[in-house]
């Protein structure tokens, strides 16, 4: 039985859409608030690697997420293709990393945390990746790591929300504020009048520290730019992802390849710059020396969310009651939106968390 509640999520990327889908089978009303289109900023900006790009680096808050989605993300984007005809397209076609300074790190990593990564010898890799640059001296690889097609995941989230009849999207629908009655937070200013909620979830991607600032709350969160280039090639041209000097090149399933990405802190600024261009066609020649005589038929640039050590706010903010954070994701929004998603509904509707909640609460870290 649905519980009586009204529930408004701010913002409308992937984190927040994803949000309403695993609340609405529980709550009477979602709303959603997009300022702009649907999972247009950094959710269709992403390269989509189901797993963050050095596992091994991250703390064991960003690992626990991560390994729970991965072995999540099959399964949601069959629920999600069955129920709306769109694909998600996760493609399971593995990582390979080459050249890393820190191999042994990753390989004690991937023992200690059970992973399957491994390192392969150099003629193993060029005989897999035929493609693959020469040059490289060593590598390791990791054969479960997928990539989902990021557009299309929002599409199918999208299409499966417009289906329930307690949801509610609204698109270019900018939320200037929060209303407040004493200590709770009851609502959201918007350009289109006040609108009221039990419960209201900041989702808002690089925007939800500024948005937060206004009830003199300091959300570390800031954006921070990356830029992507896409080619067209043959379906068959790369079997796998393959990622050296922090850039990577992501094969799809009808032959685009995605090479990502820049690092830049350029504030809210997501213009895509020639520098970057000529940058991201160097790194992709080193790569895939093929890719020299490929038509760039792609270039954009987003905004990530920015957060320390890339571990997300999830959870209850204190001293606001009614007001909720699922946030600051940083490079991993679209690899920890299942987990971050499934911990959030279980905090908000009193169930047992998938896991321990603690690393993610907002109380004490803004």
């Amino acid at each position: 039985m649905a519980r009586q509640q009204r529930v408004v999520i701010v913002g409308g990327g992937v984190i927040g859409l994803l949000t309403a889908f695993n609340l609405a089978a529980d709550v009477e009303q979602v709303i959603v608030l997009e300022r702009g289109g649907a999972g247009q900023e950094s959710s269709w900006a992403g390269g989509g690697i189901v797993s963050p790009l050095y596992p091994w680096r991250y703390n064991c808050a960003v690992t626990a997420l991560a390994h729970w989605s991965q072995d999540f993300y099959p399964q949601l984007a069959e629920r999600l293709f069955a129920s709306t005809g769109i694909d998600p397209e996760v493609h399971t076609t593995g990582l390979y990393w080459l050249d890393l300074d820190d191999e042994a790190q990753a390989l004690e990593w991937a023992g200690r945390e059970g992973r399957p990564l491994g390192a392969v010898d150099m003629s193993a890799v060029h005989d897999a990746v035929p493609v693959l640059g020469g040059g490289y001296a060593h590598a390791i690889y990791m054969a479960n790591v997928a990539n989902v097609r990021n557009p299309r995941l929002v599409k199918s989230l999208k299409a499966a929300l417009q289906a329930m009849p307690n949801v509610t999207v609204h698109e270019q629908c900018e939320v200037l504020g929060f209303v407040r009655e004493g200590e709770r937070v009851c609502g959201v200013n918007t350009a289109r009048g006040e609108i009221r909620g039990d419960e209201v979830v900041l989702s808002a991607g690089a925007w939800s520290g500024e948005l937060l600032s206004g009830l003199g709350l300091e959300l570390p969160v800031e954006p921070v730019k990356g830029q992507m280039i896409l080619y067209k090639c043959a379906s068959d041209f790369l079997s796998c992802m393959v990622l050296a000097k922090g850039r990577y090149a992501i094969p799809r399933r009808d032959g685009h390849i995605l090479i990502g990405s820049t690092l830049e802190h350029e504030g809210f600024d997501k213009t895509p710059t020639l520098t970057a261009l000529e940058s991201l066609k160097a790194s992709a020649v080193e790569l895939i020396p093929a890719l020299a005589d490929a038509e760039v038929v792609g270039h954009w640039a987003g905004l990530r969310p920015g957060s320390p050590e890339g571990i997300p706010y999830i959870g209850r903010v204190s001293g606001f009651d009614g007001l909720w954070l699922n946030c600051g994701h940083y490079r991993n929004g679209l690899v920890l939106a299942p987990a971050s998603c499934q911990l959030f509904a279980d905090l908000l509707l009193g169930r047992e968390p998938i896991i321990d909640p603690t690393p993610y609460a907002p109380e004490g870290r803004i």
